[in-house]
């Protein structure tokens, strides 16, 4: 069995989805912290058990039988590793034959915030002796793409990564390779760096919203306190306004940077082009 954990979130769905799609070798098991909404993968064959991050009994009971688990990264900065130490070490006990872990792009020189907890848990995996594939995801261009109507309605893009190169591909692309990863037999130790085969600055990313809507959107570059005022007026908590304010600067340094186009070959094709990510975030 191939066991997803966060199977109800955005890049869980996402992956089961690719699985289902394809051949999967083995059945599939979303592990869920509310098996309730988990019902559609049930009508289409999947195995839902409830699975809690902060919950190492859980995992006791939901990975029973699990030959490979993917532990997608918990979204709750500042409890992963904690949370990650519960799912691993579950694993250990079960007997998981395999455990793929989603990381950070270069984690390991990472200047991100998100960093350190990625680097903690990579440690974790490679210490508790399971054979272990290391995913290091980069940006997902949906990160951006959701600030479109915001732009739109404000005539302008703002943000705080300068001229800062930001290889980014779409979430259904690391999905799928995460997908890929799974269905196929595991060499223990592989480290991917994933991101998009190429790279852009947000004032690209602003002509591009310009060309598709036939209006002039410009690049706002803004200082870091300056955009973290914006996202705390627009709305957002205070820790994410600030968390994304300093993730931009960080990516105006070349952290969302990656050329080794490692992404593109898992999935055997190019990843999703700037341009697509776009014409689906005005399509709504």
């Amino acid at each position: 069995m191939i066991a997803i954990t966060g199977a109800t979130g955005q890049l869980g769905r996402l992956v089961i989805k690719h699985l289902l799609k394809g051949d999967a070798p083995a059945p599939i098991v979303a592990l869920a912290r509310d098996p309730a909404k988990a019902v559609d993968l049930a009508a289409r064959g999947v195995t839902v058990r409830a699975a809690d991050y902060a919950d190492a009994a859980s995992f006791d009971r939901a990975l029973t039988g699990v030959q490979k688990l993917l532990l997608i990264s918990s979204s709750e900065i500042g409890q992963r590793v904690a949370q990650h130490r519960n799912v691993i070490e579950a694993a250990k006990r079960a007997g998981v034959r395999a455990l793929v872990y989603t990381s950070l792009l270069h984690a390991d020189k990472s200047p991100l915030s998100l960093a350190r907890e990625h680097v903690e848990t990579e440690a974790l995996v490679k210490a508790s002796g399971l054979p272990f594939v290391v995913l290091r995801n980069g940006w997902y261009t949906e990160n951006y793409t959701a600030s479109v109507p915001a732009a739109l309605a404000h005539g302008a893009f703002a943000g705080s990564a300068g001229g800062g190169r930001i290889s980014s591909a779409a979430r259904a692309d690391y999905a799928q390779a995460a997908a890929v990863v799974l269905a196929n037999p595991v060499t223990s130790g592989t480290v991917y760096e994933l991101a998009g085969d190429t790279a852009y600055t947000l004032a690209e990313l602003a002509a591009e919203i310009s060309r598709q809507t036939g209006r002039t959107i410009p690049y706002a570059n803004l200082p870091e306190a300056t955009y973290r005022d914006v996202l705390l007026k627009a709305g957002l908590p205070e820790a994410l306004a600030a968390g994304l304010a300093s993730w931009d600067v960080g990516a105006s340094n070349g952290a969302l940077f990656e050329d080794g186009r490692q992404l593109g070959r898992l999935l055997g094709r190019s990843t999703t082009p700037l341009s697509e990510s776009v014409r689906l975030a005005l399509a709504g």
